[in-house]
């Protein structure tokens, strides 16, 4: 008789070989960590070396400080610069020619880096202290190479307790600089005087070689006279409260007063704009105009001369642009 095939089942295979594929799958996800951890390597060393060329602040300072002639001082630390300068030229300035030539005179002496000295413009109102200031800047700069060009920062008055933060920035800077406060004053119990008090003399550090301080006021000491009185008045010792606050002008080692113009000086003022911008007017007319322009503003300066230029100009549609 013929067997019948058997109906048993295949064996199954060994449990090795059922295993190998389980193996082989845990085996391959192996190498992920070990290449996220290259990535991550690469991407730090990457981070490192842009950081090692990244400039320093200081090689960024040097950089901004030779973009421009100008800068207005904010006291979070930062310069912005002023591409153009709302200046007038020296030449127009009529009046004040014996200001005029101290000024310029102490401060090519600066730029030169010889000694020179802080300079107070005080005195009536109108009569070209801070224009005298910026024209003499640019007067300085006028045949200078880039590197030698002197820079200008203008520092607001309420900003003066900032001023040691800006000496810092300047100093061991290869550029001079003139650091200027336009109408500097103090009143009440104002101290932010004593910041400036130590940057121009007293201090431990003192100003920078290559710093120098010009301010214009209204007051020869820059305070109000009452706050003068008031300090003798109640103080124990009157004369050292005063001393106190009237020394701060005296560190200032130029003075330079500024005082109301003639008649003469200012209708010279009217003419040299007049010129200057090519407005045409028969003489007589314009000194008559002129004339009654100052008497309905109640003073002669140079800022009404200037004035009364822009309003003829816009009457006799001229625009201000030097011929």
């Amino acid at each position: 008789m013929s067997k019948k095939p058997s109906k048993r089942a295949p064996r199954p295979a060994p449990r090795a070989a059922r295993r190998k594929p389980q193996i082989s799958a845990t085996k391959r996800p192996a190498a992920f960590p070990e290449r996220d951890a290259a990535e991550r390597i690469a991407h730090a060393l990457e981070a490192i070396a842009s950081h090692l060329s990244a400039p320093s602040p200081a090689a960024s300072a040097a950089e901004l400080l030779g973009r421009a002639d100008a800068f207005i001082w904010h006291p979070d630390g930062r310069l912005a610069p002023v591409p153009r300068v709302s200046r007038v030229d020296i030449g127009l300035l009529k009046g004040i020619d014996r200001m005029r030539d101290i000024l310029i005179e102490n401060t090519e002496r600066f730029a030169n880096g010889f000694p020179a000295n802080n300079a107070l413009l005080w005195g009536a109102r109108g009569m070209g202290k801070s224009s005298l200031v910026k024209a003499a800047h640019a007067s300085i700069n006028l045949s200078r190479k880039p590197v030698e060009r002197l820079k200008l920062i203008e520092i607001h008055r309420e900003d003066i307790e900032s001023l040691p933060v800006l000496m810092d920035l300047l100093r061991g800077s290869p550029f001079h600089f003139i650091v200027f406060c336009d109408d500097l004053s103090f009143d009440g119990n104002d101290a932010s005087y004593k910041s400036l008090k130590a940057v121009l003399e007293g201090g431990i550090e003192g100003r920078p070689d290559n710093v120098i301080l010009y301010a214009t006021s209204n007051r020869r000491h820059l305070l109000a006279r009452e706050m003068i009185e008031n300090e003798r008045s109640t103080a124990i010792n009157p004369g050292e409260a005063v001393e106190e606050k009237v020394s701060l002008s005296d560190r200032f080692g130029l003075w330079l007063g500024f005082h109301r113009c003639s008649q003469d000086e200012y209708l010279a003022m009217v003419k040299g704009y007049c010129s200057h911008f090519g407005i045409k007017l028969a003489e007589e007319e314009l000194e008559r105009e002129a004339l009654e322009w100052s008497t309905t503003r109640g003073a002669r300066s140079g800022r009404v001369a200037w004035q009364f230029t822009q309003e003829l100009a816009g009457r006799l549609g001229v625009r201000l642009t030097a011929k």
